[in-house]
């Protein structure tokens, strides 16, 4: 009898564990855990722009943002034409509800991005947007505006070349933003009910021109009782402290030695594990693996507070990932480099796919995936030896990274949203327009 009931304690808990499993999110650019890597299992290991897509639904126009999923809802942004807007769709492939969230967008290097970059994020209950012309907004997940603020109005007017990108980070009951431009360098923190300032920091920099220019995200890293804000930008990773925006230390190294760059912008984000932040750079410049551990101060170069040093390499836009102790740095030529997470010794550099490469790398399902601005998404198995295991074309353009939710892979296009499983709905599949309920 006790056997009996030990085996369907076990029983349901396995269906409870499926369950969660099956129903994780994905709140926000990188995932659950702001790392890129999902829970979710079962997913497909070969699709095409027909095989194993469950729909297709075609979007007013272009955007590099990555969707947000939560439940039965799909949060994303988008150009439609002067426009920029915030879309909700439903798992069946069903536009639920679109709003207007500004105008004035700019096409951003002949249309690899434009003011829809930023991703949305959510809560289950709202979802937050920002975009390149500074309008930062609220709204429920039934689409009514709960606050919208102009941060241009506000902190000043951008200035930098290729309009903001940077995506604000959810946590808790804040907003964490970086606005790092010629004009300003300001670290902010929100609240995330009002859009009021809790705290405003005035970040310093000696960098110059357009090394002054970050498109990186902030970054929390939570380990060891420690509590920092990582924010990338104008020569330095810095770490702030969550309750006033007050610096703890500051990293540089990431300027070639004895050649300084006025053109070095950040635009990969850092990535966090215990004990180890990975910091990239930008145009084949250096890669950082920080020991935030006891850090104060400038710990530019100071080996206690290191795990290694890399000269070059780095990944330029797509932002590392870690994973079972190793990184994996996508680089924009679609070489990826395979390192020891603690020693930094490279275990592979292998070329996957010679594509310009913009999304971030995800991990789901025993896949690393990595996604070609062709629409090309080549899967790798994560590893100390280099395996491709396929490469999927969708035959469209796409800067997004994919989110994965619900034992489905969506993919962002420039012209669709793709929801790839291993089932094939019919209903919502290849649609002829980007049909609004409620507009």
């Amino acid at each position: 009898m006790h056997r009996f009931y030990y085996c369907i304690t076990l029983f349901l808990c396995a269906l409870l564990l499926t369950g969660a499993l099956a129903a994780e999110n994905w709140p926000g650019w990188r995932g659950p855990g702001n790392d890129g890597i999902s829970t979710a299992g079962n997913l497909p290991l070969e699709w095409d722009r027909t095989r194993n897509v469950k729909w297709r639904l075609p979007l007013p126009g272009p955007a590099p943002s990555t969707p947000a999923v939560w439940g039965e809802r799909i949060f994303l942004t988008s150009a439609e034409d002067d426009d920029l807007v915030l879309i909700c769709v439903n798992t069946a492939g069903e536009t639920l509800w679109q709003r207007r969230l500004d105008n004035g967008n700019q096409d951003i290097r002949q249309g690899e991005s434009n003011a829809a970059a930023p991703s949305p994020a959510t809560d289950g209950r709202h979802v937050w947007t920002f975009t390149g012309t500074g309008m930062l907004a609220c709204h429920d997940v039934d689409g009514k505006e709960i606050w919208k603020s102009d941060l241009q109005k506000v902190y000043g007017r951008f200035n930098m070349y290729w309009g903001m990108s940077t995506t604000p980070l959810l946590d808790g009951d804040r907003l964490y933003l970086q606005l790092l431009h010629s004009d300003a360098q300001w670290v902010l923190a929100l609240d995330k009910s009002s859009g009021q300032e809790i705290w405003r920091h005035r970040r310093k920099t000696d960098a110059r021109s357009e090394s002054l220019h970050s498109y990186a995200s902030p970054v929390i890293y939570r380990h060891g009782g420690l509590e920092l804000l990582l924010i990338h930008g104008a020569d330095y990773i810095t770490a702030h402290r969550l309750n006033d925006g007050s610096e703890i230390w500051r990293s540089g190294g990431l300027q070639k030695v004895g050649h300084y760059n006025d053109f070095l912008r950040f635009v990969a984000t850092p990535v966090v594990s215990p004990g180890l932040i990975v910091v990239p750079s930008a145009k084949n410049g250096p890669v950082l693996g920080i020991n935030p551990q006891g850090a104060a101060g400038d710990i530019t170069g100071k080996s206690a507070f290191f795990h290694w040093q890399r000269p070059d390499n780095t990944t330029d836009v797509p932002s590392p990932l870690i994973l079972d102790g190793l990184v994996y740095i996508c680089r924009e030529n679609g070489v990826l480099i395979c390192l020891d997470a603690l020693s930094g010794e490279e275990i592979y550099q292998e070329r996957v796919y010679n594509r310009r490469h913009r999304g971030s790398p995800v991990y789901a399902d025993g896949k690393i995936f990595l996604t070609a601005m062709d629409g090309t998404i080549s899967l790798v198995k994560p590893g100390r030896q280099f395996q491709l295991l396929a490469q999927n074309a969708l035959e469209e353009r796409m800067a997004a990274s994919p989110a994965i939710a619900g034992n489905t892979i969506y993919l962002r296009t420039h012209e669709a949203l793709y929801a790839i499983g291993s089932e094939r709905k019919t209903h919502g599949a290849w649609g002829k327009g980007h049909g609004v309920k409620n507009k």
